[in-house]
């Protein structure tokens, strides 16, 4: 139920064509460049790149933007046509598509269409999701879709831990949802998607991590994996979030009692290189901690996605990176990696 998922790994690879691998040969070549002269440069395009189908959620978590309803950007569903229209100019070189920035992706109705679409490419598709959409119809079609990995948010194995976080949620619903889709993959015979467990670990359910395993276990899922919470005011960390398990906290306090991230965060981001995050209206944005979409990069509804990927804007950010990472907003509240082992 932990370590490198090694069956979600080789089909992940299986979708590895030669003109992929170059083209990611090409980017990580950019990126040491990069590091060792401190002039920036990009040589390919992503090899990830993120999807919003949706703003829109049916719950109220405290640290999420979508949950609170406190967007300054637009809210909406993105348009079939035009996400067909992005992945037929580049599924050649991308290999990961996620379909997930902000909201409850099984809320916009052609989701699961554009995965299939996007499956029909050979491409990695993942998502992420509170499961409260998974019926068994919606189970199966996700099943059959040809999703590869499907990340369920389980964030407390009771209900009144649970909804201390997934403000609105049921816990019902979701283990509901999650053996909807156990039990579609085995009368399939499918091999996918890899289903996971993320176990978000805050301060009112971190009693509860070796119980989330053993939930796993019994419903079937494929891992059961934990992540810290980002926690946008952790000086004061007003909703009580932070866990008193440090192994389980993005953030350390200092002996004057000052709380930082652990993250030292050096004047470099792979992630900038080899990823990045289009809104559900076609705006292009850095990585998904800008979650309000503050850095516009570029507008897919007026430029090619390569044409983005090479402009100024993107060559600026890359070089203000290069200068001083913590000069970046959207930076200050960076992990580079929120994912933990128990």
């Amino acid at each position: 139920m932990r370590g490198i998922p090694v069956q979600d790994t080789l089909n992940l690879l299986s979708k590895l064509t030669f003109r992929r691998f170059l083209n990611a040969a090409k980017v990580y070549a950019s990126y040491w460049w990069t590091r060792l002269t401190d002039r920036p440069v990009q040589w390919g395009i992503p090899v990830s790149v993120a999807f919003e189908p949706t703003t829109s959620c049916n719950l109220r978590c405290p640290e999420c933007p979508s949950g609170l309803r406190a967007f300054t950007r637009p809210t909406g569903m993105m348009d079939s046509a035009f996400f067909r229209n992005t992945i037929d100019d580049i599924s050649r070189d991308v290999l990961y598509l996620i379909f997930y920035f902000q909201g409850e992706p099984f809320l916009n109705p052609g989701f699961l269409d554009m995965v299939r679409y996007a499956s029909q490419k050979k491409l990695y598709t993942a998502t992420s999701t509170n499961a409260h959409y998974l019926t068994p119809e919606n189970a199966r079609k996700t099943v059959e879709s040809g999703l590869d990995r499907l990340i369920i948010s389980i964030d407390g194995t009771t209900q009144d831990v649970y909804q201390q976080y997934r403000v609105g949620g049921r816990l019902d619903k979701v283990l509901e949802g999650a053996r909807n889709i156990i039990h579609w993959k085995r009368t399939l015979r499918s091999r996918t998607p890899f289903v996971i467990f993320q176990f978000l670990v805050v301060k009112p359910n971190e009693h509860q991590v070796e119980e989330v395993k053993k939930l796993g276990r019994e419903i079937g899922v494929d891992a059961v994996w934990f992540k810290t919470a980002q926690v946008y005011d952790y000086q004061h960390d007003p909703n009580g979030l932070i866990p008193v398990n440090n192994h389980f906290s993005r953030y350390t306090r200092r002996a004057d009692g000052t709380v930082v991230p652990k993250n030292a965060m050096p004047n470099h981001c792979w992630k900038l290189w080899h990823a990045n995050v289009i809104t559900w209206d076609g705006l292009v944005v850095p990585c998904c901690f800008d979650k309000d979409a503050t850095h516009q990069l570029g507008n897919l509804q007026v430029q090619s996605f390569r044409e983005i990927w090479q402009n100024e804007n993107y060559r600026q950010f890359r070089a203000e990176l290069a200068r001083g990472r913590k000069n970046i907003d959207i930076c200050s509240n960076c992990s580079e990696g929120t994912r933990v082992w128990g």
